[in-house]
């Protein structure tokens, strides 16, 4: 999975990467080539004591170094360029195939874990890819080079490297192989942190409100703890690495600082080609440890990519069509025509034989106790989600055939939940038509019984808004949602119990203002209170996913005792009141 992820993004870079490998391969060949010069100045220079040889040499090492630095800076700086680029496309592809989910992918992986995989799996995807463009380059060229220019210039100490380099490849090996399955666990804690963190800041007046404060505490806790027992896992593993590299190395100096010295003395070794023997068993140690640590980084990199490519590889049940078509009829006009709607693995359907139509110019309402489906029944529409059996038909064509932005563009929807964005009044009236004047938000703003409010704002249209909006009450919000889908005139508007938070008095002003900008469009509204929609042209009965009642309102009280139910229970309410 990793090595498909970064290959696949790191293509676009190929020049950047072709410049990280030759910079490298000159930076590291100047570096294997150094403690040869210094073995000649030791040998040659100072045993003869030829000053004219060490500064010849001298002058030809400090130029070596000097091309390494500027190579290995040149190459650090393609190397970033490419991984932050291929970090960033990942980051741009991931936002736009959860755009393309449905509530359906949404609800299956989770709000928190789809944050988690767009920004920290990318980051740690990231950083082994800078790494990586650096390392995999080096370390391979360091340690193949430092053993080959040993056997160069101390052959007979040779014996030291061929017992080393295995040992420590293997130690680190066993390591890494056990760090896997913890970089996965701590995953796994991460989106679990995530979301109990999230859910306690968006529900915080829940929190409040039933003082559930030491509960909370507690879930983060466990879920923080877990983290850290798993993190600690993982830490003990990666702080094992350092002291068994070093070990090693030192053991390795020590073999060959005594084997060398017993060589020197029977005549067979230089002192200059001793200490370039010493030189470089470092550099391939270093060489076996930056390989180390590009391995360490790796298995929790390839668990992000593995989280990664799950969401890029998810396909959305809402498929648009391969060749679109234009509305047949009436865009205001819709039908649904044996419509199922099934969750997968559930054993009931949500909706059932859905048959109904609602034309332009009329108002449709649906009733119904909670959980009958009435948001789901909504949500078919605008193909937020598909329907599993039957069809669902807009303007005479399947909703499954039209452009999923031309079918969009006819529908004016005021969720269940209304929900702002971070910004102004007027950027979030224009969520709704980008190019709206302030005239038209105002307009809107009226016909929603929201522009005396927003009046009293400090900054009127301009006033800032929060996250979700929840620097306005839950009357203001919905009021706000209405003028959003207002201001764009769509053909259709779907309301999903969106004047739920009024008071009666502005519920009945709201309603009288919506009839003259409605008279032509669909309508559609799904309500609990009866006094909203008791002069619908036509009402919708669910209970239990099917339709069980549709008539005028007089004609359900006499034909469906579900509906009749419902209304007595809310008349006698506001009878007693």
């Amino acid at each position: 999975m990793l090595i498909r992820l970064l290959r696949t993004y790191l293509r676009a870079y190929s020049r950047e990467l072709t410049a990280v490998v030759a910079l490298q391969f000159v930076a590291t060949l100047a570096m294997l080539y150094l403690p040869t010069l210094n073995a000649d100045i030791i040998d040659k220079g100072i045993a003869r004591g030829d000053t004219d040889y060490i500064v010849d040499i001298g002058m030809w090492m400090l130029g070596i170094s000097l091309v390494q630095v500027l190579c290995s800076i040149a190459s650090s700086y393609f190397g970033a360029r490419a991984s932050l680029g291929a970090g960033r496309d990942i980051r741009r592809d991931l936002m736009h195939r959860v755009g393309t989910f449905s509530a359906r992918e949404v609800g299956k992986f989770g709000a928190p874990s789809l944050i988690t995989r767009t920004t920290n799996d990318v980051q740690q995807v990231q950083m082994l890819g800078v790494m990586a463009c650096t390392i995999l380059v080096t370390a391979p060229i360091m340690c193949i080079g430092g053993i080959v220019m040993g056997l160069h210039v101390g052959s007979s100490l040779a014996i030291v490297l061929i017992i080393a380099v295995p040992v420590l490849g293997g130690s680190m090996a066993v390591i890494i192989a056990k760090m896997i399955p913890g970089f996965r666990a701590m995953q796994e804690r991460i989106d679990a942190v995530n979301r109990v963190l999230r859910e306690q800041i968006t529900g915080i007046r829940v929190v409040r409100a039933f003082v559930r404060e030491p509960y909370e505490r507690k879930r983060f806790a466990a879920a923080n703890d877990d983290l850290t027992a798993a993190a600690l896992r993982v830490g003990r593993l990666m702080a094992l690495m350092l002291p068994v590299v070093t070990v090693i190395t030192n053991l390795t100096m020590v073999a060959i600082v005594w084997y060398g010295g017993y060589r020197i003395s029977a005549g067979a070794v230089e002192i200059g080609a001793l200490t370039a023997m010493i030189s470089y068993v470092m550099q391939i140690m270093m060489a076996v440890m930056m390989a180390s640590f590009l391995a360490m980084m790796a298995p929790r990199a390839a668990v992000c990519a593995e989280r990664i490519t799950d969401v890029l590889e998810t396909e959305t049940s809402v498929v648009p069509a391969t060749e679109t078509k234009t509305f047949a009829g009436d865009p205001g006009s819709v039908e649904f025509r044996s419509a199922q709607f099934h969750y997968p693995g559930a054993e009931q359907p949500v909706l059932c034989d859905i048959s109904l139509s609602a034309r332009a110019g009329t108002t449709t309402a649906v009733v119904g106790s909670t959980g009958a489906g009435k948001t789901t029944l909504l949500g078919l529409i605008p193909r937020l989600i598909d329907v599993t059996d039957g069809s669902v038909v807009v303007g005479g064509t399947d909703v499954r055939s039209l452009d999923p932005d031309v079918l969009r563009s006819a529908i004016g929807l005021v969720p269940q939940k209304p929900y702002l964005f971070s910004g102004t009044i007027a950027t979030n009236m224009r969520y709704g038509k980008a190019d709206a004047t302030d005239d038209e938000i105002w307009e809107a703003l009226t016909i929603a019984q929201a522009a005396d409010f927003v009046r009293d704002m400090p900054d009127g249209l301009d006033t800032a808004v929060a996250q979700g909006g929840t620097t306005v009450s839950g009357g203001q919000r919905q009021r706000l949602a209405i003028a959003r889908a207002v201001i764009r005139r769509p053909d259709i508007y779907l309301f999903d119990d969106s004047f739920s938070a009024l008071d009666l008095t502005t519920d009945a002003r709201l309603r009288a203002a919506l009839k003259p900008v409605t008279r032509d469009a669909c309508v559609i509204i799904v309500a609990q209170r009866i006094s909203t929609i008791i002069d619908a042209d036509s009402i919708v009965v669910l209970e239990h996913g099917r339709v069980v009642g549709t008539g005028t309102h007089d004609e359900l009280l006499d034909s469906c005792s579900t509906y009749a139910e419902i209304v007595e229970s809310q008349l006698s309410v506001e009878q007693a009141r």
